[in-house]
């Protein structure tokens, strides 16, 4: 079984030695508060960043104080979910038990990473904003970009190479890249690019926090690089630009032939970028026992349901959150190795909605209705839309049809206590494990969206990877008439 808890790394954050960081006002300047010798005193599990300022500071910032009381006021239907962006307390975990839902979801942060936010736009009607007006802004020159490059793939080497060189040697950039992404040996070869390969910043996934560091994050490869990029970030995420160099990419818009142009309008600001939402998801270990026995809980059912337990479940003094992840596809229960049909609980907010038996269900963000969800039969969503999808796998019921539900609401999977076999849980297709009676899987809808840097626009993107990676709607046209008299459903 896996677990989100990952021992801390007794080694920092790997940073090269160039004397002092640079500052994000302007990229050639020293900074006496980046030295790297408080980053080798600091004990925590987080190192010590190459990046401006502390949380702590960013919270405090006038400017993004007055923008949030300006949305509190605006929105008085949503004031118990919101907080300043940035805030270290989880809004759902401070909420009381029995949470007021609203039908458009958590409002979503407007900051990604230290220096990237959305122009405000005053006009917006609760927190959907009009697509046209999601721009990209800096507060702050972006300095720190991560590049997330696919292994195991020979032909992204010279492409992440150049844009190394390119972004340290041309635009004056602290460059963060995984560890074992740098210890490449074709990379180790190239005395060439020894120079460059020097200036890195090396991590490692699980042991490093990178999560206040890095401004902008740019991806070489195919749609699997944004879900990993995805991962690294449980929070707030940076702006994310993806270059089409895998297999599909649907996610992926841009080109990389011209990537030096692409780049160059993206630090400039003012880029469109598409909100996509993301799912919270909790795993919980015996946190429920179906007894078959009238409740032996001091709790009646109406008490059950405020505190969020379904009719005929008890609470346990045993219950353990074993893991806790922002997914940005979908989540899949399925039934594993075994040849008989799931049977899973689904429920809404608390309540039964649905037995699913079948080979599993899917719970997808619009973002992940083109993915596994649209292979087994969903509509395909935009990723603007504020929603969640609910998708059986081979359902064994004629009835079963996929269905869409509001962002706001949580649901809650459990195995049936009829079930005769466990399911099997994924996440993004990672961190695979079983679940058992007693376990439950709570799902809602995420504060921290995944802000995609666009290549035209929102709408047009998306339109473009439906034609271009699905062929959707492709067939061969129909030919006119060369003759319309000859219509036989023509008047005489």
């Amino acid at each position: 079984m896996e677990n989100s808890e990952i021992s801390p790394s007794s080694k920092p954050l790997a940073v090269p030695d160039r004397g002092m960081a640079r500052t994000s006002g302007s990229p050639g300047q020293l900074s006496e508060s980046a030295r790297p010798s408080k980053h080798r005193e600091h004990s925590s599990k987080s190192p010590k960043r190459w990046c401006e300022g502390k949380r702590s500071q960013r919270r405090g910032d006038g400017h993004e104080q007055l923008l949030w009381e300006i949305e509190r006021r605006r929105l008085p239907v949503q004031n118990e979910h919101l907080e300043p962006s940035g805030s270290a307390s989880d809004t759902a975990e401070s909420s009381p038990k029995r949470r007021a839902h609203f039908l458009h979801g958590p409002y979503p942060a407007t900051h990604f990473g230290p220096k990237a936010c959305i122009l405000p736009n005053p006009t917006s009607v609760m927190h959907i904003q009009d697509p046209a007006s999601q721009r990209l802004t800096w507060n702050k020159p972006p300095v720190n970009v991560l590049v997330i490059r696919k292994i195991r793939d020979e032909s992204l080497v010279e492409p992440f190479k150049e844009l190394c060189r390119f972004l340290v040697e041309e635009k004056q950039m602290m460059v963060y890249v995984e560890r074992r992404v740098a210890d490449d040996a074709s990379l180790s070869k190239d005395e060439a690019f020894g120079s460059i390969r020097n200036q890195l910043c090396t991590f490692r996934e699980g042991f490093d926090d990178i999560s206040d560091c890095i401004d902008l994050i740019i991806c070489l490869g195919g749609d699997g690089t944004l879900l990993y990029a995805s991962s690294l970030f449980q929070g707030s995420v940076p702006p994310v630009m993806a270059f089409h160099l895998g297999s599909l990419g649907f996610l992926t818009p841009f080109k990389f032939e011209s990537y030096k142009t692409e780049i160059a309008k993206v630090f400039e600001g003012n880029a469109a970028i598409t909100l996509r939402s993301r799912l919270k998801v909790k795993v919980v270990k015996d946190m429920l026992q179906r007894t078959g026995q009238p409740l032996h809980s001091q709790d009646t059912p109406q008490q059950q349901e405020q505190n969020g337990l379904p009719h005929g479940h008890t609470n346990s003094d045993a219950s353990k959150v074993t893991l806790q992840l922002q997914v940005l596809n979908e989540v899949v229960v399925d039934r594993g190795p075994s040849s008989y049909l799931s049977n899973v609980d689904l429920y809404l907010d608390g309540r039964l909605i649905t037995s699913v038996q079948g080979d599993g269900v899917i719970v997808s963000t619009p973002t992940g209705s083109t993915a596994y969800a649209a292979a087994a039969g969903a509509s395909m969503i935009h990723p603007n839309v504020p929603a969640i999808m609910v998708t059986p796998i081979c359902p064994h019921s004629l009835s079963f049809r996929p269905i869409v539900v509001p962002a706001g609401v949580e649901l809650m999977i459990t195995l049936c206590p009829d079930a005769r076999n466990t399911a099997w849980v994924s996440f993004d297709g990672r961190k695979r494990q079983e679940i058992q009676h007693g376990d439950c899987i709570k799902i809602t809808t995420s504060c921290y969206p995944v802000p995609s840097i666009c290549c035209h626009d929102l709408v047009y993107d998306w339109f473009e990877s439906l034609a271009q990676c699905l062929h959707w709607n492709v067939r061969k046209r129909q030919e006119r008439l060369a003759d319309v008299s000859d219509s036989s459903d023509t008047e005489s």
